[in-house]
């Protein structure tokens, strides 16, 4: 017989070597080449998910329960209005972001609505699941826990109790026994999740697994983890907050545009009703440095707080920081402010974040960010109750974005009586309550959204 060659794989892309390399050819990252032996990998997996004739498209059937609801409004926002049945969802997150929690609260809701749920744990105990349960409230009819981590039992229990949803935390814990690789390794991890894909899609229930992320934040195990799943969940949120944003990139069913908030308390994750309010701060005098702009996150608008400091650098290199904002856009606003605005900023750190923990990387918050670092760097607030939209051009225009109407309508909800927009996109009939203030130029809406009084006083 021929004998088992050995190959390593990297753990990033899942690109096979025969050799061990210190940097992979694909994806460029270090020292994430792993052992593996080809002739034990079981090929169950990968056998066709069905061996019948093609279908015309035309002639399939859909039905109203293609979708599988779930209590939580948050979550099956993100999913795009449900569990589509046979998917394969993949949450991701730090440890401790609340993964665990959110898919245990997922469990046990939909177990109340007369669902069978099958939650495996190969990290806890049924005795840990159940402390964790009551300090949640999860009664637990209906939802069955099982804390296995081989796989081929794990099946076998599917099998025999035909559940409606089926959770596995996580997919690194579980193991095929025919692998010689250890739980975690890239072969387990392919395997184990190909043979979870094709038994979601046989038996068109839906599975979700949790999974574990690396040091710089990407799922642990081989890129084609990612691209196997349906749709792929990342929670996040600041090691000091309280709140978690779940988002979604990827979905093959829905918009990958889509967050879902939550507020973690005693009680589990909390849904967070008005969403706006949690990333706008409320201060009783104007204050300096800070800009709300109504971002569209997915379906619904948000409002956001842009804050910026600036100050003179006490090194020869002035330092740009970003959080919660696209480092490149800082940059970029910086240099316009510079030359069109005649804002002096080559002798100033700049730190600019949005405020709440949400990521404002839409070009619509250009406006908002530049009118908070001229509000810093001129030591004036904005005016009072106004918002900004707006994105800033290399020669200081402003152009519109879209969707401007919804972006006034949450605005005017939480009480902002003035709104900056580029000229020309007024078409847009204003919500009762709002004055829209036209600029062509960040210069003109910096002297229109600075205390006038004063600004002229400065011949701005």
């Amino acid at each position: 017989m021929k004998e088992i060659r050995q190959l390593f794989l990297c753990a990033n892309c899942g690109y096979e070597s025969i050799k061990w390399l210190g940097r992979c050819p694909s994806c460029r990252q270090w020292n994430c080449f792993d052992e593996h032996r080809p002739a034990t990998v079981s090929r169950r997996g990968k056998k066709a998910l069905s061996a019948g004739q093609p279908q015309e498209l035309s002639s399939i059937q859909l039905n109203e329960t293609e979708r599988i609801t779930v209590p939580i409004g948050e979550l099956s926002r993100v999913l795009g209005g449900g569990l589509v049945r046979g998917s394969l969802v993949l949450v991701g997150g730090e440890p401790g972001i609340g993964k665990s929690t959110l898919l245990l609260q997922a469990s046990g809701a939909m177990s109340q609505k007369g669902s069978k749920i099958i939650y495996v744990s190969g990290e806890e105990s049924q005795r840990q699941i159940k402390l964790r349960a009551q300090r949640l409230g999860i009664s637990g009819e209906g939802l069955y826990l099982l804390a296995e981590t081989d796989l081929e039992a794990i099946i076998a229990t599917f099998e025999q109790l035909t559940p409606q949803m089926v959770v596995i935390d996580s997919i690194q814990t579980v193991f095929l026994n025919e692998l010689e690789a250890s739980p975690g390794s890239v072969g387990q991890v392919r395997e184990c999740t190909l043979r979870l894909m094709q038994w979601a899609k046989e038996k068109a229930i839906p599975v979700i697994i949790a999974g574990h992320v690396t040091k710089e934040g990407a799922i642990a195990g081989p890129r084609v983890l990612e691209h196997i799943v349906d749709a792929v969940l990342y929670m996040e949120g600041e090691p000091f907050s309280s709140y978690r944003i779940l988002r979604c990139t990827k979905n093959r069913f829905g918009s990958v545009s889509e967050v879902g908030i939550f507020e973690m308390k005693a009680q589990g994750l909390i849904e967070v009703e008005n969403p706006s309010e949690v990333f706008i701060s409320r201060h009783k005098e104007d204050i300096i440095g800070s800009a709300v702009v109504p971002l569209i996150e997915g379906s619904r608008p948000l409002l956001v707080e842009i804050q910026a400091l600036t100050n003179v650098t006490v090194f020869g290199q002035p330092r740009r920081t970003a959080n919660g904002l696209d480092y490149a856009r800082l940059l970029m606003v910086c240099a316009v402010l510079t030359r069109r605005a005649a804002i002096k900023l080559g002798n100033q750190d700049v730190i600019a974040s949005a405020a709440g923990g949400i990521k404002a990387g839409e070009p619509a918050a250009d406006l908002a960010l530049a009118l908070a670092i001229a509000s810093s760097a001129k030591d004036l607030a904005l005016m009072k109750g106004l918002a900004a939209i707006g994105e800033i051009g290399l020669s200081g225009e402003l152009r519109p974005v879209p969707q401007i109407d919804r972006r006034l309508a949450e605005a005017a909800r939480l009480g902002f009586s003035k709104c900056i927009i580029p000229a020309g996109a007024s078409a847009v009939i204003p919500p009762k309550g709002v004055i829209l203030i036209e600029a062509a130029t960040i210069k003109e809406a910096i002297y229109k959204g600075l205390n006038k009084k004063k600004t002229e006083e400065q011949n701005v």
